[in-house]
């Protein structure tokens, strides 16, 4: 899935999965995430490699890996996995390249609903 973020950038996103914030969390955790995103009452985590920075200062394209996503209505600054782990969660909501990516995110599920 391609998003526009402006005329001159653009995201790739290669895997998209809904998931249960549990398990995107304990993923994020076990993968090595230092946080996740949360922005309009959705988390979001994002696996994105070392080599998308490069990629997108040739090509003006940012590859993102994976992302799994969660409706989250209440946004929390900590989430706590267990007693002793806990992972942050950014609040994105004010920023343009999260609003793009979470607007073809939701079209994506519409889409998929309809068929």
């Amino acid at each position: 899935m391609d998003v526009e973020v402006s005329p001159t950038r653009k995201v790739s996103i290669l895997g998209l999965d809904k998931r249960s914030v549990n398990d995107i969390v304990w993923c994020a955790t076990t993968f090595g995430a230092n946080r996740l995103y949360w922005i309009d009452g959705y988390v979001l985590c994002l696996e994105v490699y070392e080599k998308s920075f490069e990629h997108e200062l040739k090509k003006k394209e940012f590859p993102i890996s994976q992302i799994c996503y969660a409706k989250f209505p209440k946004y929390e600054k900590i989430y706590e996995v267990e007693k002793s782990l806990q992972l942050p969660i950014v609040n994105v909501s004010d920023m343009k390249i999260f609003k793009s990516i979470l607007e073809a995110i939701l079209k994506s599920e519409n889409e998929n609903e309809q068929k």
